[in-house]
C-alpha cells in the first residue's frame, strides 16, 4: 500500500525516461541479442531516475544475459491496471506494489509464491510493516522493499521556552510535555480529529487493532477494551491543541499549519519538516524529530508502516531473472543507495545505521521497529473508501460514547470486509 495519507515520501518527481510506455510486455529475448527482456513496473515518485539508472547500468553489468526494460507507472489506477496485468499472459516480470495491497492482487491467484526465497533474502531481519502484509496464509508473495512511517516534528524554540529540554519517550512524558507547551498562543500539538493512521498505532500500542480474523472471515475490532484504550489516548493528546475534530491532516494541510510557528508538534513523515521549511525559511535549523512515544520508556510506539513491496506475477515469462532483480534491489547494496538517496527506511532492522546521519530519517528507522500495516484483508481498501474509522473518530471527539460508536464504526466495517 501507498503511505496513504502518508504522502509518499520521495525526494523528487521520477522522470519516465527509461521507457516509460503504456504496455507491459516482457518482449522477445532475440531483439536484444539472446539476452532475457525483464520488464519491472516502478511507481512514479517512489525513486529518482539517477537512482534507477544507477540501478539498471550496475545490474546488466552484472547479468549480461538480462536486459532491464523498466516502466513508470502512474498512482491512479494502478490498482485495476495491476489486476489485468496479473490476469494476461503478457504481464510484466516484477511489479512494485503498495505494501498493503498485496493481499489483494495475491487473491488473484496471479502472483507468485516467494517463500523458499525468504531466508536467502534475510527475511528474518525485514521490518514488520512490510513483511507482514506481504504474507497472505503463510505464504510470501510481497518482498519487502521500502518503509516510511510517522515521527513527531516538534519545534525547538517553542520546547526550549517551555523549560523542555529532552523530548518525551513514553506517552505519559508525551502527554505531561504537550500540556506543559499548550499555553497562550501556543499549540501543544496540532492533531486533526481524523489522523486514523496515528489512531491505529495508538490501538496497536494497546494491544488492539482494527479488524481481527474470525477464522475465514473478517471483522471489526474498535469496539475491544484494546481499541477503545487507544481511541482514549488520542482523546487525551488531541485536546491539547486545536486541531479540527471533522477533518484529516489534508484539510488544511498540516504543514501550513505548522508553518505559522505557534505549534509545538505534529505527527508526520519526516520530509514534512522539507515542507515547513519551504513555507517559512526561517524555521529552517529549528525543528527536531522524535519516534511516537510508547507505553514505555524502553522502546518506541507502534506505527502504520507504509512503503512498498515486490512481487513477481506468475505470468511473468522469466521469472528466475525476475527474481534476481528483487533480489538485487531488496539486498544490501541498492537498499543502502536507496534509502540515502530517497530518506527511506531499509527494508531490514540490521541496515538502520545507513541513515543515522539524518535525523528525521533515524527517528523513522527507530520507529519502523515497532512498525504495523492495516489488516491483511484483500477488502481493506474498500474500508477505506468509506472510512468508518474517521467518522468514529469525529463522534467520539465531539462528545458521542465511545463503546457506541465504536460498535457502529466496528459493524460497518465487519460488513465491508466481508463483501
Amino acid at each position: 500500500m501507498p503511505v496513504k495519507t502518508l504522502p509518499r515520501s520521495a525526494a523528487l518527481a521520477v522522470a519516465a525516461v527509461l521507457a516509460a510506455t503504456a504496455c507491459s510486455g516482457s518482449g522477445d529475448p532475440a531483439a536484444s541479442g539472446g539476452a532475457e527482456k525483464v520488464t519491472v513496473w516502478i511507481m512514479k515518485d517512489s525513486v529518482t531516475d539517477s537512482f534507477l539508472a544507477r540501478f539498471r547500468t550496475a545490474f546488466e553489468a552484472e547479468h549480461e544475459d538480462i536486459d532491464l526494460d523498466i516502466q513508470i507507472q502512474e498512482w491512479d489506477g494502478i490498482g485495476e491496471k495491476v489486476t489485468a496485468a496479473l490476469a494476461s499472459k503478457d504481464a510484466p516480470d516484477v511489479i512494485e506494489v503498495g505494501n498493503t495491497q498485496v493481499a489483494q492482487y495475491a487473491a488473484s491467484g496471479g502472483v507468485r509464491d516467494l517463500s523458499d526465497k525468504v531466508s536467502e533474502l534475510n527475511g528474518a531481519d525485514w521490518l514488520p510493516g512490510l513483511a507482514e502484509p506481504g504474507k497472505v496464509d503463510g505464504r510470501q508473495y510481497g518482498i519487502p522493499w521500502y518503509a516510511a512511517n510517522r515521527v513527531v516534528i516538534y519545534h525547538k524554540d517553542l520546547f526550549s521556552r517551555a523549560g523542555v529540554t529532552v523530548p518525551p519517550k513514553t506517552q505519559a512524558e508525551w502527554l505531561a510535555v504537550t500540556e506543559k507547551l499548550n499555553r497562550g498562543k501556543t499549540q501543544g500539538i496540532y492533531l486533526p480529529g481524523q489522523n486514523w493512521f496515528a489512531l491505529s498505532g495508538f490501538v496497536w500500542e494497546e494491544g488492539g487493532d482494527l479488524a481481527v480474523q474470525d477464522g475465514t472471515a473478517w471483522k471489526g475490532a474498535l469496539d475491544t477494551p484494546q481499541a477503545l484504550a487507544g481511541m482514549d489516548f488520542y482523546r487525551r493528546l488531541q485536546a491539547l491543541g486545536k486541531g479540527p475534530k471533522d477533518a484529516d491532516e489534508a484539510k488544511p494541510p498540516q504543514a501550513e499549519v505548522f508553518a505559522k510557528g505557534d505549534v509545538a508538534q505534529i505527527i508526520a513523515v519526516p520530509g514534512g519538516a522539507k515542507i515547513v521549511e519551504e513555507l517559512d525559511p526561517a524555521l529552517k535549523g529549528k525543528l527536531g524529530f522524535f519516534p511516537v512515544p510508547g507505553k514505555t520508556a524502553d522502546r518506541p510506539g507502534a506505527v502504520f508502516t507504509g512503503g512498498s513491496d515486490l512481487i513477481v506475477p506468475e505470468a511473468s515469462t522469466h521469472p528466475e531473472a525476475a527474481y534476481e532483480v528483487v533480489a538485487a534491489l531488496a539486498g544490501d547494496t541498492w537498499q543502502t543507495d536507496m534509502a540515502r538517496t530517497m530518506s527511506y527506511v531499509p527494508n531490514r532492522t540490521s541496515l538502520a545505521h545507513v541513515i543515522q546521519d539524518d535525523a528525521g530519517t533515524a527517528a523513522m528507522a527507530a520507529g519502523a521497529t515497532r512498525g504495523r500495516a492495516t489488516p491483511n484483508s484483500p477488502q481493506w481498501a474498500a474500508v477505506e473508501a468509506t472510512n468508518p474509522i474517521k467518522q468514529y473518530m469525529t463522534a467520539v471527539l465531539t462528545g458521542a460514547d465511545p463503546a457506541t460508536a465504536a460498535a457502529t464504526a466496528s459493524r460497518s466495517i465487519t460488513k465491508t470486509l466481508g463483501s
